[in-house]
């Protein structure tokens, strides 16, 4: 594959997943737990359509060598799933995907301490800034009365840094089956919240039929494109590149729904994607051993 057909195949990964924040919007009815399970229903079967077509392997066997490490990153994602739906539901989209812009200097600390990688200065510097963003946003949450979706947003990103780091850990060069792992854990977690709070599974049609669009049309398809474009694009050309998602999510929702964000957003949001685009950019020559996860 060429590097120019890797970075089309990123960046319409990208733009797929910009669209999520917006088809939450769409959704009336069903809340967290119901559109967790119904994306994860429909992401799972197309994840594993797209593993068994590329490495053409029985999937079970695939499944099952991740051992420890595929469970602790699916258990990420279960957190950065539920996480980013109510964060989407609870405060704009602007806020939310721009707090969800801090995994990777979260996945950092966390290799750092967990795992004794050395950060680089550089790195270091990136997260002091991306701190400041942090806290200019997370203080406007709490003086809006949106603090519950704030916390929910970071506890998204260290869902997704958590699950990176179980790579990390365990070696998994192929993220997608533990991706799989993470659905069907939704899936099971969703059920028993559903249960836990008496949450109707069932929810209008409409609900249901956007929320499986999410999981097989805009998650898994783009998993599977950010998937194959990723063996030909560097690690920090990567993050840079699904930047995108940060920069178009809150657009669709203002040309679509009319929904602005406030100036504390956008400058801490601004703050934020600079902290990314240093640390990528300082990176550039650095190859590390797994590609970061957006």
């Amino acid at each position: 594959m060429r590097y120019s057909t890797g970075v089309i195949l990123v960046a319409t990964a990208a733009l797929l997943w910009s669209l999520m924040g917006l088809a939450i919007r769409e959704i009336e009815v069903a809340g967290t737990w119901a559109i967790l399970f119904w994306r994860s229903a429909a992401m799972v079967p197309t994840l594993l359509a797209f593993f068994a077509w590329r490495r053409r392997k029985p999937i079970l066997p695939a499944l099952r060598a991740t051992g420890r490490a595929g469970l602790m990153a699916g258990f990420g994602l279960v957190v950065a799933f539920a996480g980013a739906i109510f964060a989407i539901q609870s405060t704009t989209v602007a806020n939310a995907v721009f707090l969800f812009a801090a995994s990777p200097f979260l996945a950092a600390a966390l290799s750092w301490v967990v795992l004794r990688e050395s950060v680089r200065r550089a790195t270091w510097a990136a997260i002091a800034i991306a701190l400041v963003g942090l806290v200019v946003m997370v203080r406007e949450g709490l003086a809006l009365g949106a603090l519950a979706g704030n916390l929910a947003a970071l506890a998204s990103a260290m869902g997704f840094a958590l699950f990176t780091l179980s790579l990390r850990w365990g070696r998994l060069g192929d993220m997608m089956p533990a991706v799989a792992i993470g659905g069907m854990l939704s899936m099971m977690v969703a059920l028993g919240m559903l249960g836990l709070t008496g949450q109707p599974l069932l929810v209008p049609a409409r609900d249901i039929a956007i929320a499986m669009a999410m999981g097989a049309g805009l998650l898994a398809v783009g998993m599977a494109l950010y998937t194959m474009g990723s063996q030909v694009v560097p690690a920090a050309e990567l993050t840079l590149i699904t930047m995108i998602e940060s920069m178009l999510a809150p657009v669709w929702v203002w040309l679509l729904l009319g929904e602005e964000a406030s100036a504390g957003t956008l400058w801490g949001g601004a703050i934020i994607l600079a902290a990314v685009v240093l640390n990528a950019v300082s990176g550039m020559r650095r190859k590390p051993a797994i590609p970061p996860i957006i």
